[in-house]
C-alpha cells in the first residue's frame, strides 16, 4: 500500500474521531448528563461486545476442537 494512501486513511480516521468527540461534547453539554453516564455508556458498549464475542465462541461448534477426542 502506498504511503500517501496510508497517510490519507490516518488523516480521515483522526478527523472522524475528532468530529465524533466534538459532537459528543456538544450533545453532553446540551443535555447536561451527569459524569457517571458519560463513563457508563462506553463501559456498557464494551461489555456488550465482550458478551457477544463470548456467546459466539461458546455457541460455535467449530470452536470445540477437543470435544471428539478420546482420553
Amino acid at each position: 500500500m502506498p504511503l500517501d494512501r496510508i497517510v490519507l486513511i490516518i488523516v480521515c480516521v483522526t478527523a472522524a474521531a475528532g468530529a465524533t468527540v466534538w459532537l459528543a461534547t456538544l450533545l453532553i453539554a446540551a443535555i447536561e448528563l451527569p459524569f457517571g453516564w458519560v463513563v457508563l455508556i462506553p463501559a456498557a458498549l464494551v461489555g456488550y461486545v465482550v458478551f457477544r464475542v463470548i456467546a459466539e465462541r461458546v455457541g460455535n461448534a467449530e470452536e470445540d476442537h477437543y470435544d471428539n477426542m478420546d482420553h
